[in-house]
This record gives structure tokens, C-alpha cells and sequence, in this order.
């Protein structure tokens, strides 16, 4: 059961990491009670131009920040934002939480009581999102996307969830739990969690969603060598994605540089704004 309190403070935002454009949109701040996490968890939310005054009904992109992060971390959606409307791409985005002051690292997994993040975003994020604002409620509706631990959080939460999620990116992702400094596999202490827990071993689920990119900087010498993995083993298993590898390192330099393009690409599949 979720508890669903009135959205905070709607304010105007400019773009973050050093742009001073603003956005024509809003940007505001808000909470629910989550059983998965045993607490108040929060999220933010950006509006596009006339959702205020207007009737219809918008697809939603979630996005999932990089890890380890601070409690903060969901905040930093106004890049995302921004692209949107570079990309003239009317949609609502939500930054979800994937962290606090007490658990920086939980790659975004479900892992017992009170500690269930895949289950808050996908499930209980999902239902407070669709009761309270004017969303497509449906997987067409919905679009997932992630940067570095968010991009690995995205592919295994639709995965897990493919009646939720329709269309996901990975941008700079990964395919298996890692340690905080992403250097070595994470063991969850059984031959099956790891397993649950790895892109690898549930290729044919991606055949479930409409739409799978990913792509990676040539210069990310931590994850560029999984990902040229993973598009190798869905190419020999004849899935058909998106995969790129574009000039650059493992930072917003590069993600902003794409943003724009893929979220565009990720909304021409997903539900179009409907009505007045």
C-alpha cells in the first residue's frame, strides 16, 4: 500500500552541470511512503510546457542516476529536461531516487525488507506517478532510462518488469552488479541471485520490449569491454538493438552530447501526448 502525498514546490529550474538555459518547463520535488523501502522516498518531476493549463495526457521518461550517489542524486534531472525540449519531445520526466545517506551503492536490486529498490521504482514509483499526474498509464507510455549504475538498473528493472516499461536506454551502463568502484562483479551470496542479477543470462526477455539501446564512450575502459560483450551475445542470439559506441570518456560530457537524440529516439516509440 502506498501512501500518496501533494507534490512540494514546482519552481522554474535552469539546466545543471554549468548551463544557464533555461527551461521553458518546471521542474518540482515530492515524496511517497514505500513499503519496499520502509520510509519516505523521493523522486523529482519535470513538466513540460503547458502541462499546467492543458488536458493531455503524456508519456513518461524515468530516469535513473549513476551510483554510488548521494540521497540527492534523483534531483539532477534538468539536463534530461532541457533535451527534451531541445529534441521538441513533450513528455514528463521523473528523476527516481536510487540511494540515501545510509545505502549509497544498491544498484538498484531488491534485496530483502525494507531495502527493495527495484521494487519501489517499478512498482510503487510507477502506481504514485500514474495516480497523480496526467501520465499514458501504460508500458507504451513508459520509458526507462539510465546513465552508468542507472543504466544497469534500468536494463535489469525492465527485464524483471517488461509489463511495466516498454522502451529503455542504457547510456555508459553495464550488465551485472558491480562493486561501488565498478570494478569487479558484486556476489549476492548465491549462484541464482547473481544469476537474477545479470543481463547476460535473460537475453530472450529483451525480445519482450519494443524498443533496447545502449551505448557506451570509446574511451570508458571500465565498461566499454561489456558492452561490446553484451551486443556480441544479443547479435548471435538474433536480437535486434541499438548499440553505439561514441568518442568520449564515462561523464556528462558525453551524455549530454547524446541526450537529446536518444530521448527522441526513445519517445517515437513510446505513446505520443494524447488529447487537447
Amino acid at each position: 500500500m502506498v501512501a500518496v502525498f501533494a507534490l512540494s514546490t514546482v519552481e522554474a529550474a535552469t539546466a545543471l552541470r554549468g548551463s544557464s538555459k533555461s527551461l521553458a518547463g518546471t521542474i518540482g520535488y515530492a515524496t511517497f511512503v514505500s513499503k519496499a523501502l520502509d520510509g519516505t522516498v523521493h523522486y523529482a518531476v519535470y513538466f513540460p510546457p503547458g502541462y499546467d493549463t492543458g488536458t493531455a495526457r503524456y508519456p513518461v521518461v524515468y530516469f535513473l542516476h549513476g551510483l554510488p550517489a548521494a540521497a540527492s542524486a534523483y534531483k539532477s534531472i534538468a539536463p534530461i529536461a532541457q533535451a527534451l525540449e531541445q529534441a521538441g519531445q513533450p513528455a514528463l520526466v521523473i528523476g527516481v531516487q536510487g540511494a540515501r545517506s545510509d545505502d549509497t551503492d544498491p544498484e538498484w536490486l531488491d534485496w530483502g525488507t525494507g531495502r527493495n529498490w527495484e521494487t519501489a521504482t517499478a512498482k510503487e514509483l510507477v502506481r504514485v506517478v500514474d495516480t497523480r499526474y496526467r501520465t499514458i498509464a501504460s508500458r507504451a507510455g513508459r520509458v526507462l532510462i539510465g546513465i552508468s549504475a542507472g543504466g544497469y538498473g534500468a536494463t535489469l528493472i525492465a527485464l524483471h518488469n517488461p509489463g511495466v516499461f516498454s522502451v529503455v536506454e542504457s547510456w555508459s551502463g553495464y550488465f551485472h552488479a558491480t562493486t561501488p568502484d565498478g570494478t569487479a562483479p558484486l556476489d549476492l551470496g548465491s549462484t541464482a541471485a547473481n544469476a537474477r542479477a545479470s543481463a547476460h543470462t535473460q537475453l530472450a526477455r529483451i525480445r519482450r520490449l519494443e524498443y533496447f539501446a545502449f551505448y557506451v564512450g570509446s574511451q570508458d575502459t571500465l565498461f566499454r569491454p561489456e558492452n561490446e560483450q553484451f551486443a556480441k551475445e544479443l547479435r548471435e542470439a538474433g536480437i535486434s538493438v541499438v548499440f553505439r559506441v561514441y568518442p568520449g570518456g564515462h561523464n556528462w560530457t558525453l551524455w549530454s552530447k547524446h541526450a537529446a537524440a536518444w530521448l527522441a529516439n526513445a519517445l517515437a516509440v513510446a505513446a505520443k501526448p494524447s488529447g487537447p
